[in-house]
Order: structure tokens, then C-alpha cells, then sequence
């Protein structure tokens, strides 16, 4: 019997809709839309707002395959620049990858990378712009597949806001140097970088023997003097500021995924032995910062693989939370869930390391309308940015382990 008319214009359609299907696949870059389960994303550098009320949120394009450890800074005329490493894996070959957004803008720019070299793996990068108007921009570097033993820090700068850069230089030789928090300007020459150093390749083989430091600069980075947080061996990535009262506070993640610990500084040099905090750590990073206010806020991930310090151990990624303190960090009475992912159902619940569900590595920054920004790995597959209020966090909970401290009457 032959075929009707419009059973043949329909077979045509579908045989055209499929060659144009396999022969203009949609672009990486630009308007790409990402399906990730049953929510929709444009990874586009535009703000949108959430579907949480208060929030919104952002999805950089993506370069390769594999983004993570980002970091933000705001320059002196109110643009935001990102930073974050971008390549073929963590550990791989990776390069430096930067987005502005300019002052009063919805939209970032689209991501450029600004140093890379063959066979090299560029990690963690650190931006920050001294009183001249000069941006330092720090990065670690090894040889791709090689991991952290034997990296280095080198350091490139800009004097025209980050649109050119000079060629990267060595800044810090000594084997499994790294670097991941920003660092503190006292003024023009008077700088103070936390930085780490790893002698181990992994993050738990060997880790223990990882520790911290601060580097001490009196003439603008050209010469720079150490002092080692003491006891701090498996205590990694400090996050350090000066408080109000002049005193210096740092954070650190813990390799035994147990607690977030802290430890104070009269002059930023010499620190006190590094002590528990409530705060739960997975062996990833944390970033405090401190607000216009006065109060403290740290992005971490809400989550641990329990409170025993005796190996150094991994935990999930997720929750990713925001908390807040309004008394020097000594209480956090509010937490609340930034990202939390779906259940952990394809696993039994098991709360374990899976980087396609990973939502990590925050960098916090309070704009110039005083909203706070939040940077982080979105599942390793790009950066996510998202900002809110300080209200926000206030009016919200976490379905993470800390639930936060008795709130003040």
C-alpha cells in the first residue's frame, strides 16, 4: 500500500533533522545549555536569578573539559576578575583561565586564558591589586601527572587592570610550595601570603606531613621571610585576616577531614598551635573573609569523615555552605546550604568523594553593593558564581552536619 503524502514529508523532516544533529553539534563555548539531571543550565556568564529566593547565580563558559580551585578579586574601580585553573583534569595539563565582570554589569566576560605551558600543570590560582593600582596574580606550577611534590609558585602581574599580563616568573622555589588563600596588604610594601607546602604527591598518602606557613614581605615582594604555623602538620590552605581589634585570625583545612581549625597571630608572624573549631572539614578547601560590618563569613563544605584525627581521609564535597559570625568567629550561629546536590542515592547514602558531584573550593567576596559573591567548582565541569545578602544566610538552613551555635537573644 503505497506511503501518504504526509508519512513521507515526516520521514524527510526527520532524516534532515538528523543530519544537521551530527553535522553542527551544538558549540562549547558561548550560549552552551547544560542539562545536569533535571535542571537546565546556561553556561553563559550571565546572572539569572536562582531558584532559591535571594540568590543569583552564574555558569562561566567552559574551555576544557575541567574547571576548579577558582578565586575572585575587586579591583580598585569596581570590576570583579575570577580566576581559575582549566585543562584536562586536576593534576593534568592546566592553565590560568580569567573572567571580568564589570562594575555594575550582569554578564562576565568570556573566559581567556592567560598562562599556560605544554606538559605544565598550573593550579590554585591567587590575585590581588596593590595601592599603585599593580595586580599580582600567583599560581602553582608542576609537571602534568606528576602531582604536588616537587611544585613551585610563580607569579606574573598587570598594570592595565588584567587586560595584559608579563610573563610568568618564579616566585617561590622550594619543593611543594602551594599557594590557594589571598594575601593580606598591611600597606604598599608590608604583605603578609599564607601558603602550604606538600611534600606528599597525594592528598592522603603521606599528607600528614604537609603543613603551613605565612610569608612575610617589607618591600613590596621582592624579599620575603617565613614563619611556620607551628604544629600545623596535615593542616593545610590557611585563610587568614585581620580583625577589627588588630589581631589576625586564620582557618585551616584539616587532610584527616575532621575540623576546620583556626589559630590567632598578634602580628601576623608568629601563630599559636592551630585548634578545633565546630565547623566540620572533608579535606577541601575553606575561605573566610570578613564583611564591611565587622561580622565573619566562611564558605566550607558542610561535611566530614568523622572526628578521629589518626590518618588523613577524604569525605563527599557537598554540601556546600555559608556561615556566618558576628563575634570574631568564636560562635557561628547561622549556616546555611549555598549548594547541596541530589541525594546520594546511587551510593547507599555513603557520604564519599565523587567529583561529578562536587560543589567545593569557595572564594568569598562582599562587592561594593555589599552583597557577597561565592566562587566555586560546579561538579568539576565549570565555575559557578552565586551572591546574596548577608540577610540571606540569616533566613535559611543546612541539611549539613553543623547546624550552627546557639543564636544570640
Amino acid at each position: 500500500m503505497p506511503r501518504s503524502i504526509s508519512g513521507i514529508l515526516k520521514s524527510r523532516l526527520a532524516a534532515i533533522t538528523l543530519v544537521l544533529v551530527l553535522c553542527f553539534p551544538s558549540p562549547l563555548h558561548g550560549q552552551e545549555k547544560i542539562v545536569s539531571g533535571d535542571t537546565s543550565h546556561q553556561f553563559d556568564g550571565q546572572f539569572r536569578p536562582s531558584d532559591v529566593e535571594g540568590v543569583d547565580e552564574v555558569y562561566f563558559p567552559t574551555l576544557y573539559p575541567s574547571s576548579h580551585a577558582a578565586n575572585l578579586v575587586m579591583l580598585s574601580n569596581g570590576d570583579i576578575l575570577c580566576f581559575w585553573f582549566s585543562g584536562s583534569g586536576e593534576g593534568h595539563s592546566n592553565g590560568i583561565v580569567m573572567s571580568r565582570l564589570h562594575k555594575g554589569s550582569q554578564r562576565w566576560s568570556t573566559p581567556i586564558e592567560i598562562d599556560h605551558q605544554e606538559a605544565r600543570s598550573f593550579q590554585n590560582p591567587v590575585a590581588f591589586q596593590v595601592p599603585s593600582g599593580r595586580i599580582w596574580l600567583l599560581h602553582t606550577t608542576q609537571v602534568a601527572g606528576q602531582w604536588q611534590t616537587n611544585a613551585e609558585v610563580e607569579y606574573l602581574t598587570s598594570d592595565d587592570e588584567g587586560r595584559t599580563w608579563t610573563k610568568a616568573k618564579t616566585l617561590f622555589s622550594e619543593r611543594g610550595s602551594f599557594v590557594r588563600q589571598p594575601p593580606i596588604l598591611l600597606d604598599e610594601k608590608h604583605w603578609l601570603l599564607p601558603m602550604y607546602y606538600t611534600p606528599s604527591r597525594s592528598i592522603t598518602d603521606g599528607a600528614a606531613s604537609n603543613y603551613s606557613a605565612v610569608k612575610a614581605s617589607s618591600d613590596g615582594g621582592n624579599n620575603w621571610k617565613e614563619w611556620k604555623i607551628p604544629q600545623s602538620g596535615g593542616l593545610v590552605q590557611p585563610s587568614i585576616m585581620k580583625l577589627p581589634n588588630g589581631r589576625f585570625l586564620g582557618f585551616f583545612r584539616s587532610r584527616y577531614a575532621d575540623f576546620i581549625y583556626k589559630s590567632l597571630s598578634e602580628d601576623g608572624c608568629a601563630w599559636t598551635v592551630p585548634i578545633a573549631t565546630p565547623l566540620p572539614n572533608n579535606n577541601s578547601s575553606v575561605q573566610a573573609a570578613l564583611l564591611k560590618d565587622g561580622s565573619l563569613t566562611i564558605a566550607f563544605n558542610n561535611s566530614s569523615s568523622g572526628t578521629s584525627r589518626d590518618k588523613p581521609r577524604t569525605a563527599a564535597r557537598k554540601p556546600l555552605s555559608i556561615a556566618l559570625s558576628t563575634n570574631g568567629g568564636k560562635t557561628w550561629p547561622w549556616v546555611r546550604d549555598i549548594e547541596t546536590g541530589p541525594p546520594d542515592q546511587e551510593n547507599g547514602g555513603k557520604n564519599t568523594h565523587n567529583k561529578s558531584e562536587e560543589y567545593s573550593y569557595p572564594s568569598v567576596l562582599q562587592d561594593s553593593r555589599g552583597q557577597i559573591n561565592v566562587a566555586y567548582t560546579y561538579r568539576h565541569e565549570t565555575i559557578k558564581v552565586v551572591r546574596f545578602s548577608e540577610d540571606w544566610i540569616k533566613n535559611g538552613s543546612t541539611i549539613g552536619q553543623f547546624k550552627g551555635d546557639q543564636k544570640p537573644k
